[in-house]
């Protein structure tokens, strides 16, 4: 029992509270007494006790009632209540232990039989409060394990799609983009030709001359070599888009790497575009970014990204609901990027939006595992509490969320620029 722990006497008898009380006090129990239920019930809302002796016959509620209404508060219900009575027939027993009392003292008390029931009620307490705790302790680890196999799992199964993907683009794209070149060659040729067809058209067969005459043939020499620059521009777009595909799930290795979060923002901006841009009604999403000189930071560079497109597509969704909901009708909808040195060790990532934001209580479990504030089939509750786990334990950073309702939120991310900085971090 600890120290700041007691016993709780209560009984009308002030004969039998003294000798109680001696009889624990001189066993080393810190006792408090109580003559009436009323009393005790009042005493345990200040300070609760480690178990509590209580007699069933008494003035006022007795020791039946009283013992109900402990258990019937959530803050004392798991206090040990021994019965006191002279009351030994079986239906007083019955009675007691199913409102909940553990055990019972029949009067007149033996003083070694009393303290040693108490010892041993005092003992399973304890056991079952170390118990509870060891359940408390393996289900936070299970938790943690769930979120670190989901998080492997997503990071695998998108990491092999989107590289798939980006693999199968390259292919086609490099044998267009390799072969443009050549083209507007060929085309530059022919155009040369075709300038002396026109030179010399009144000595060309009457045939070529009808066709020559029918297209529009310096327009169309004009177009083509505008058609094979769009294309060139179009192939090095796709190209881009591939490049920032590998980039966002690239294969993380064993150790930290160097990294640009600037480049890691931009390729998860590249991938969410296709939301980013107006929609019915909708106006398109505008992004503001204020990038800061940075550093390159030590990290696993796909969970990070991973983080951005968590938090991003959230900001998307929030713009959304905020539009759905009508609340921002005159207002452009936005995200803004911000990056910054927080100190020479430290860099700062914040991306806030004006979009629905969230109520106190919402903003206060937002990166508990499993919680979600959107419909079934849109949210798991694992992305940010898996966003969390990235940033603070493998990066050894910290996340924080503000956010008012209907004004917007914002998430600030503080990552330590080299591995060492770790360390200082949890100290």
């Amino acid at each position: 029992m600890k120290n700041s722990d007691f016993i709780l006497i209560v009984d009308d008898n002030p004969t039998n509270l003294s000798v109680l009380s001696q009889a624990l006090k001189g066993t080393g129990f810190p006792v408090r007494v109580a003559e009436d239920g009323e009393s005790a019930i009042e005493l345990v809302q200040h300070k609760l006790p480690a178990l509590i002796l209580l007699d069933v016959q008494m003035p006022g509620i007795d020791g039946f009632e009283t013992c109900q209404k402990l258990k019937a508060n959530p803050l004392t219900q798991n206090i040990p209540i021994i019965f006191m009575t002279a009351l030994a027939d079986t239906e007083n027993k019955v009675k007691g232990f199913s409102l909940g009392a553990v055990d019972y003292i029949p009067k007149p008390f033996e003083q070694a039989e009393v303290i040693a029931r108490v010892r041993m009620h005092l003992q399973l307490k304890q056991l079952t409060d170390d118990l509870e705790q060891r359940v408390k302790e393996r289900t936070a680890a299970l938790e943690q394990a769930q979120l670190q196999l989901v998080q492997q799992e997503k990071l695998s199964m998108l990491g092999q799609l989107v590289a798939g993907v980006a693999h199968e683009i390259n292919n086609p794209i490099s044998c267009i983009t390799n072969n443009i070149h050549p083209a507007q060659e060929y085309v530059a040729e022919l155009s040369q030709i075709m300038q002396l067809c026109q030179q010399h058209h009144s000595q060309l067969p009457h045939a070529i001359q009808d066709a020559i005459s029918q297209a529009d043939l310096e327009f169309i020499l004009e177009d083509l070599l505008k058609l094979l620059k769009s294309m060139q521009v179009s192939t090095e777009r796709i190209k881009d888009i591939s490049v920032s595909l590998r980039n966002f799930v690239r294969a993380d290795t064993s150790v930290k790497v160097e990294f640009d979060v600037h480049e890691g923002l931009d390729s998860t901006l590249l991938i969410l575009r296709h939301r980013l841009k107006a929609l019915g009604q909708r106006p398109e999403i505008q992004i503001l970014k204020r990038y800061a000189s940075l550093p390159k930071v030590e990290c696993y560079p796909g969970q990070l990204n991973q983080v951005f497109m968590n938090i991003l597509a959230n900001a998307i969704d929030a713009l959304e609901d905020v539009w759905q909901q009508g609340k921002q009708v005159n207002k452009s909808l936005e995200i803004n990027i911000c990056t910054e040195m927080s100190s020479p060790a430290y860099v700062k990532i914040c991306i806030s939006d004006n979009g629905i934001g969230m109520t106190d209580e919402v903003r206060q479990r937002i990166f508990d595992c499993l919680f979600t504030t959107k419909a079934v089939g849109k949210g798991t509750g694992l992305g940010l509490a898996i966003a969390h786990q990235i940033v603070v334990e493998k990066h050894g950073g910290s996340i924080h969320v503000n956010s008012t309702l209907n004004q917007g939120t914002e998430f600030a991310i503080l990552l330590p620029v080299k591995e060492q900085y770790e360390s200082e971090l949890s100290r």
